[in-house]
Protein backbone atom coordinates (compact mmCIF):
# COMPACT_ATOMS: atom_id res chain seq x y z
CA UNK A 1 0.00 0.00 0.00
CA UNK A 2 1.67 3.07 -1.14
CA UNK A 3 1.90 6.23 1.45
CA UNK A 4 -0.73 8.45 1.40
CA UNK A 5 1.60 11.91 2.06
CA UNK A 6 4.98 11.31 0.43
CA UNK A 7 7.81 13.52 2.27
CA UNK A 8 11.13 14.21 -0.03
CA UNK A 9 13.76 16.68 1.27
CA UNK A 10 16.17 19.43 -0.89
CA UNK A 11 18.27 20.64 0.72
CA UNK A 12 16.51 22.56 3.55
CA UNK A 13 13.25 22.26 1.46
CA UNK A 14 10.75 19.53 2.79
CA UNK A 15 8.18 18.61 0.03
CA UNK A 16 4.59 16.79 1.52
CA UNK A 17 2.72 15.23 -1.39
CA UNK A 18 -0.59 14.40 -0.50
CA UNK A 19 -0.57 11.28 -2.54
CA UNK A 20 -4.08 9.46 -3.41
CA UNK A 21 -4.38 10.73 -7.28
CA UNK A 22 -6.60 8.30 -8.15
CA UNK A 23 -8.92 9.86 -5.75
CA UNK A 24 -8.19 13.58 -6.64
CA UNK A 25 -6.07 13.56 -3.03
CA UNK A 26 -9.28 13.61 -1.82
CA UNK A 27 -8.73 13.59 2.23
CA UNK A 28 -10.02 11.16 4.30
CA UNK A 29 -9.32 10.76 7.94
CA UNK A 30 -5.77 8.53 7.32
CA UNK A 31 -4.38 10.97 5.18
CA UNK A 32 -5.07 13.85 7.48
CA UNK A 33 -3.80 12.45 10.35
CA UNK A 34 -0.45 11.84 8.40
CA UNK A 35 -0.12 15.22 7.05
CA UNK A 36 -0.90 16.56 10.17
CA UNK A 37 2.03 14.37 11.84
CA UNK A 38 4.00 15.37 9.37
CA UNK A 39 3.77 18.76 10.03
CA UNK A 40 4.31 18.38 13.38
CA UNK A 41 7.82 16.98 12.55
CA UNK A 42 9.24 19.07 10.06
CA UNK A 43 8.29 21.68 13.05
CA UNK A 44 10.89 20.03 15.20
CA UNK A 45 13.52 18.82 12.69
CA UNK A 46 16.28 21.81 12.45
CA UNK A 47 17.28 20.68 8.88
CA UNK A 48 13.82 21.91 7.53
CA UNK A 49 13.52 25.96 6.95
CA UNK A 50 10.66 25.62 4.74
CA UNK A 51 7.89 23.56 4.04
CA UNK A 52 5.96 22.81 0.43
CA UNK A 53 2.66 21.43 0.33
CA UNK A 54 1.46 19.93 -3.04
CA UNK A 55 -0.75 16.92 -4.54
CA UNK A 56 0.11 14.24 -6.29
CA UNK A 57 -1.63 13.71 -10.18
CA UNK A 58 -3.75 16.05 -11.54
CA UNK A 59 -5.31 17.79 -8.43
CA UNK A 60 -3.97 19.31 -5.57
CA UNK A 61 -7.23 18.40 -3.44
CA UNK A 62 -10.95 17.86 -4.37
CA UNK A 63 -11.94 18.23 -0.67
CA UNK A 64 -13.02 15.75 2.00
CA UNK A 65 -13.70 12.09 0.92
CA UNK A 66 -17.39 11.93 0.53
CA UNK A 67 -17.54 8.57 0.36
CA UNK A 68 -15.37 8.12 3.86
CA UNK A 69 -17.45 10.35 5.54
CA UNK A 70 -20.86 8.98 3.98
CA UNK A 71 -19.77 5.37 5.23
CA UNK A 72 -19.66 6.73 8.60
CA UNK A 73 -22.77 8.73 8.66
CA UNK A 74 -24.70 5.32 7.17
CA UNK A 75 -22.98 3.60 10.39
CA UNK A 76 -23.94 6.00 12.63
CA UNK A 77 -20.46 6.45 13.61
CA UNK A 78 -20.30 10.22 14.10
CA UNK A 79 -21.46 13.80 13.01
CA UNK A 80 -19.41 15.61 10.23
CA UNK A 81 -18.42 18.26 13.28
CA UNK A 82 -16.82 15.33 15.30
CA UNK A 83 -15.03 14.71 11.82
CA UNK A 84 -13.63 18.50 11.72
CA UNK A 85 -12.98 18.09 15.14
CA UNK A 86 -10.89 15.14 15.73
CA UNK A 87 -9.41 15.32 12.09
CA UNK A 88 -8.91 18.84 10.10
CA UNK A 89 -9.20 21.29 13.24
CA UNK A 90 -6.14 19.75 14.54
CA UNK A 91 -4.42 19.58 10.62
CA UNK A 92 -5.51 23.04 9.75
CA UNK A 93 -4.15 24.39 13.74
CA UNK A 94 -0.70 22.55 12.51
CA UNK A 95 0.03 24.31 9.17
CA UNK A 96 -1.15 27.72 10.76
CA UNK A 97 0.89 27.67 14.12
CA UNK A 98 3.84 25.88 12.46
CA UNK A 99 7.01 28.50 12.87
CA UNK A 100 8.42 27.64 9.27
CA UNK A 101 7.36 29.47 6.45
CA UNK A 102 4.67 27.03 4.25
CA UNK A 103 4.26 27.76 0.76
CA UNK A 104 1.24 25.59 -1.25
CA UNK A 105 2.32 24.11 -4.79
CA UNK A 106 -1.44 24.21 -6.37
CA UNK A 107 -1.09 21.97 -9.27
CA UNK A 108 -4.98 21.30 -10.21
CA UNK A 109 -8.12 21.72 -8.82
CA UNK A 110 -8.06 22.68 -4.88
CA UNK A 111 -11.86 22.35 -3.76
CA UNK A 112 -13.41 22.39 -0.60
CA UNK A 113 -11.25 21.15 2.71
CA UNK A 114 -8.28 21.03 -0.12
CA UNK A 115 -8.58 24.81 -0.80
CA UNK A 116 -9.10 25.42 3.01
CA UNK A 117 -5.82 22.93 3.25
CA UNK A 118 -4.12 25.84 0.60
CA UNK A 119 -5.65 28.68 2.02
CA UNK A 120 -4.15 27.65 5.46
CA UNK A 121 -0.30 28.16 4.25
CA UNK A 122 1.53 31.46 4.41
CA UNK A 123 1.58 31.35 0.32
CA UNK A 124 0.73 29.86 -2.55
CA UNK A 125 1.57 29.54 -5.99
CA UNK A 126 -1.49 28.20 -8.50
CA UNK A 127 -0.52 26.25 -12.37
CA UNK A 128 -2.40 28.93 -14.85
CA UNK A 129 -4.79 25.39 -15.11
CA UNK A 130 -5.36 25.16 -12.24
CA UNK A 131 -8.88 26.36 -9.98
CA UNK A 132 -10.13 27.14 -6.88
CA UNK A 133 -13.98 26.20 -5.52
CA UNK A 134 -15.62 26.90 -2.58
CA UNK A 135 -17.42 23.49 -3.35
CA UNK A 136 -19.46 23.02 0.17
CA UNK A 137 -22.31 24.35 -1.55
CA UNK A 138 -22.56 21.66 -4.06
CA UNK A 139 -23.41 19.15 -1.68
CA UNK A 140 -25.37 20.96 0.66
CA UNK A 141 -22.69 22.24 3.45
CA UNK A 142 -20.84 24.63 5.01
CA UNK A 143 -17.27 25.87 4.27
CA UNK A 144 -15.20 24.06 7.48
CA UNK A 145 -11.61 23.52 7.57
CA UNK A 146 -10.88 27.18 8.04
CA UNK A 147 -12.52 28.43 4.85
CA UNK A 148 -15.10 30.43 7.18
CA UNK A 149 -12.01 32.22 9.02
CA UNK A 150 -9.70 32.28 5.29
CA UNK A 151 -11.76 33.79 3.18
CA UNK A 152 -13.91 36.33 4.61
CA UNK A 153 -9.87 37.69 5.34
CA UNK A 154 -8.67 37.29 2.82
CA UNK A 155 -11.43 38.23 0.46
CA UNK A 156 -13.63 40.61 2.72
CA UNK A 157 -17.54 39.64 3.44
CA UNK A 158 -18.73 40.50 0.11
CA UNK A 159 -16.31 38.23 -2.59
CA UNK A 160 -16.75 35.42 0.41
CA UNK A 161 -20.29 35.31 0.33
CA UNK A 162 -20.49 34.73 -3.00
CA UNK A 163 -18.40 32.23 -3.55
CA UNK A 164 -19.98 30.24 -0.67
CA UNK A 165 -23.48 30.27 -2.06
CA UNK A 166 -22.54 30.44 -5.50
CA UNK A 167 -19.93 27.61 -5.45
CA UNK A 168 -18.51 28.88 -8.91
CA UNK A 169 -15.32 27.89 -9.69
CA UNK A 170 -11.83 30.61 -9.17
CA UNK A 171 -9.71 30.13 -12.27
CA UNK A 172 -5.68 31.27 -11.56
CA UNK A 173 -5.78 34.19 -12.85
CA UNK A 174 -8.83 35.77 -11.00
CA UNK A 175 -7.21 34.08 -7.74
CA UNK A 176 -4.33 36.30 -8.34
CA UNK A 177 -6.13 39.09 -9.05
CA UNK A 178 -8.46 38.49 -5.94
CA UNK A 179 -5.06 37.87 -4.07
CA UNK A 180 -5.47 34.14 -2.93
CA UNK A 181 -2.66 33.32 -4.61
CA UNK A 182 1.11 34.80 -4.82
CA UNK A 183 1.76 33.85 -8.78
CA UNK A 184 0.71 32.36 -11.67
CA UNK A 185 2.75 29.66 -13.37
CA UNK A 186 2.80 27.64 -16.23
CA UNK A 187 2.21 24.01 -15.62
CA UNK A 188 5.32 22.77 -16.10
CA UNK A 189 7.09 25.55 -14.42
CA UNK A 190 5.14 25.34 -10.83
CA UNK A 191 7.58 23.17 -8.81
CA UNK A 192 10.83 25.24 -10.40
CA UNK A 193 8.65 28.47 -9.37
CA UNK A 194 7.93 26.67 -6.01
CA UNK A 195 11.33 25.81 -5.58
CA UNK A 196 13.32 28.90 -5.89
CA UNK A 197 10.98 30.61 -3.70
CA UNK A 198 11.01 27.59 -1.25
CA UNK A 199 14.78 27.63 -1.54
CA UNK A 200 15.15 31.62 -0.51
CA UNK A 201 12.78 31.20 2.10
CA UNK A 202 15.03 28.43 3.50
CA UNK A 203 17.43 30.38 3.88
CA UNK A 204 16.34 33.54 5.61
CA UNK A 205 16.20 34.05 9.45
CA UNK A 206 14.20 31.61 11.01
CA UNK A 207 13.56 33.30 14.34
CA UNK A 208 12.02 36.10 12.47
CA UNK A 209 9.75 34.20 10.15
CA UNK A 210 8.19 32.47 13.84
CA UNK A 211 8.05 36.14 14.43
CA UNK A 212 6.24 37.49 11.82
CA UNK A 213 3.60 34.29 11.50
CA UNK A 214 2.41 35.03 15.33
CA UNK A 215 2.74 38.69 14.90
CA UNK A 216 0.22 38.57 12.04
CA UNK A 217 -2.14 35.43 13.26
CA UNK A 218 -2.84 37.78 16.51
CA UNK A 219 -2.76 40.65 14.26
CA UNK A 220 -5.93 39.57 12.83
CA UNK A 221 -8.18 40.08 16.21
CA UNK A 222 -6.64 43.18 17.56
CA UNK A 223 -7.15 46.87 17.39
CA UNK A 224 -4.60 49.62 16.51
CA UNK A 225 -2.96 50.22 20.11
CA UNK A 226 -2.60 46.25 20.71
CA UNK A 227 -1.31 45.82 17.31
CA UNK A 228 1.10 48.46 18.16
CA UNK A 229 2.14 47.10 21.31
CA UNK A 230 2.60 43.74 19.65
CA UNK A 231 4.90 44.89 16.96
CA UNK A 232 6.73 46.60 19.65
CA UNK A 233 6.95 43.23 21.89
CA UNK A 234 7.81 41.12 18.86
CA UNK A 235 10.12 43.66 17.07
CA UNK A 236 12.35 43.07 21.30
CA UNK A 237 12.16 39.50 20.58
CA UNK A 238 14.01 39.89 17.09
CA UNK A 239 16.19 42.45 18.17
CA UNK A 240 17.68 39.63 20.37
CA UNK A 241 18.33 36.75 17.95
CA UNK A 242 21.55 36.63 16.21
CA UNK A 243 19.56 36.56 13.20
CA UNK A 244 19.71 40.05 13.41
CA UNK A 245 22.45 40.80 15.06
CA UNK A 246 23.93 38.70 11.65
CA UNK A 247 22.07 41.38 9.58
CA UNK A 248 23.42 44.76 11.12
CA UNK A 249 27.11 43.25 10.89
CA UNK A 250 26.55 42.35 7.15
CA UNK A 251 25.18 45.42 6.57
CA UNK A 252 27.95 47.15 8.01
CA UNK A 253 30.52 45.12 5.93
CA UNK A 254 28.38 45.64 2.84
CA UNK A 255 27.78 41.65 2.47
CA UNK A 256 24.62 39.53 2.44
CA UNK A 257 23.78 38.56 5.71
CA UNK A 258 24.40 34.72 6.12
CA UNK A 259 21.39 33.70 8.55
CA UNK A 260 21.34 30.57 10.87
CA UNK A 261 18.53 28.96 9.13
CA UNK A 262 20.99 28.87 5.90
CA UNK A 263 23.91 26.84 8.58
Amino acid sequence: MSEVVIATQDGRVLTLTMNRPDALNAIDSESARALRRAFEQAVKDTAVGCIVLTGAGRAFSAGADLRELSSRHERGERELGQDLRENYAPLIRAIRTCPKPVVAAINGTAAGAGLSLALACDLRVIASDAQLIVVFVRVGLVPDAGSLFFLTRMLGYGKAMELALTGNPVSAAEAHRLGLVSAVAAPGELLSTVTELASGLSAGPAEAYALIKRGMERALSLDLEQALELEAHLQSLAGRTADHQEAVRAFLDKRKPVFRGAE
